[in-house]
């Protein structure tokens, strides 16, 4: 990414999603319409980042939550693995704003000002230059609250407490909503792969911060997200669950995708 760049501009477009704002603004509103989602009020929610042929009604099943929301979450704090360019931390992208084919997205600078002081936190381009796991969030997140700034984190190694330190910075009130981007076991047999995830939410929904990358790709940035949601009293949803296999045909080696929604209200384990 060149130093004078200023906007990160969309890297999976046309690949993850459609790269036509029609064209992609029909798909998410189609995934929306068929999801269904008990009347929660989220502060944070977990959805998967693959393609959205592949994880894409599991994620709406999440953001299907945020449409009573719109006009209310005015900020949103995104989280996600790093794929490409590896960093000890959590990065910053160093740019002041995110485009998608919907539109621009402002960095929230409120939000980087809060965490500036932070040792855990870097200004580190690269490691968002090419990462699908946030940028795939955005259309989503357009599609359901409309305008809204964007503070996104690409995470690397950084510890539980690390990333729950960032989020206890930036967890305001009823108009920040927190992300986190994973995806679940991958490349494993179907049986095995629902066997494997069903474990890991076990844990998610206990709020156990003790999970790791053959469990969830995420991993660091969830495990930062269950333990403030510890701290905050926050219950675990869960939404949705499937794999691959079950979204698009090929059994013998899937990915498992989730959907939980992390509130204030008394959890419902399905």
């Amino acid at each position: 990414m060149p130093q004078t760049q200023t906007h990160r501009p969309p890297a999976v477009a046309g690949m993850f999603y459609p790269a036509a704002p029609a064209a992609l603004r029909a798909n998410v509103r189609a995934l929306l319409a068929a999801a269904q989602a008990p009347a929660l009020r989220p502060k944070a929610i977990l959805a998967p980042h693959a393609g959205y042929v592949y994880s894409g009604p599991v994620a709406a099943t999440a953001y299907a939550l945020l449409a009573p929301l719109r006009g209310t979450i005015s900020r949103v704090v995104l989280l996600g693995p790093v794929h490409r360019v590896w960093t000890p931390g959590l990065a910053l992208p160093g740019v002041v704003a995110f485009d998608t084919p919907l539109g621009c997205l402002p960095i929230d600078r409120a939000a980087l000002a809060a965490i500036a002081d932070l040792p855990q936190v870097a200004i580190h381009p690269a490691a968002h230059a090419e990462e699908h796991s946030l940028e795939v969030q955005l259309p989503f997140l357009q599609a359901t609250l409309g305008e809204f700034s964007l503070l996104p984190l690409a995470v690397g190694g950084a510890s539980a407490e690390a990333v729950a330190e960032v989020l206890e910075r930036l967890w305001g009130g009823a108009e920040t909503l927190i992300v986190i981007s994973s995806d679940l076991s991958h490349y494993l047999p179907y049986a095995e792969a629902v066997a494997t995830d069903r474990a890991t939410l076990a844990e998610i929904l206990h709020l156990e911060p003790r999970l790791i990358g053959e469990q969830a790709c995420g991993a660091h940035p969830l495990n930062g997200l269950l333990l403030a949601a510890q701290h905050h009293g926050l219950s675990a949803h869960l939404l949705d669950y499937r794999n691959s296999g079950d979204t698009a045909g090929d059994k013998s080696q899937v990915v498992g995708y989730a959907a939980v929604a992390f509130t204030e209200e008394a959890s419902h384990v399905r």
